[in-house]
């Protein structure tokens, strides 16, 4: 069941549901994985809809893995000139600074053990079975992907998910 879009109060936290009169509010803890987050830093298809949820969460939630992996979309998009030497250093120094207000979840033994239970029972890459658990572990309200097997998996390991459109 995909997510459903969210009246903030004049807070600007989302609004318990019958109430956007601001009367009562609850917190949004979201989960990122790289494929999600990228939109961020690279202006592409659901960037709009990444940035709607960002601004919608009370507090963020990444895997250790997420920033190497956006760094890599952000070099190979400067290798293949899509992006100038410019726009990956201050992409970059804007996903650094956006991790400093992030909880980074690190690879416990937990983790990675449901990271591989998760990949014995979906087609997985590694990476993505280990963002999912790590959604996991950190009981996350909401888990964002754009990667549609990612999303199947989350949603059946029990996570709240959100696709984004692309």
């Amino acid at each position: 069941m995909e997510a459903t879009r969210f009246e903030t109060g004049p807070s600007g936290c989302i609004a318990q549901q019958g109430d956007f009169a601001g009367k009562a509010e609850v917190t949004l803890n979201v989960f990122l994985d790289s494929s999600a987050l990228a939109k961020r830093y690279i202006e592409e298809k659901g960037s709009d809809q990444v940035q709607a949820i960002l601004s919608s969460a009370s507090t963020l939630a990444v895997s250790v893995i997420c920033v190497p992996e956006i760094v890599s979309a952000l070099c190979r998009r400067r290798r293949e000139r899509k992006l100038s030497n410019e726009e990956y250093r201050n992409a970059r120094a804007s996903v650094l600074s956006d991790i400093d207000d992030a909880t980074v979840i690190g690879l416990t033994e937990e983790v990675i053990a449901q990271a591989v239970a998760l990949l014995e029972q979906f087609p997985l890459r590694s990476a993505d079975a280990l963002h999912v658990a790590c959604a996991s572990a950190w009981s996350t309200d909401l888990f964002v992907s754009a990667d549609d097997r990612q999303c199947t998996a989350a949603r059946a390991h029990g996570l709240r998910v959100e696709a984004i459109r692309v």
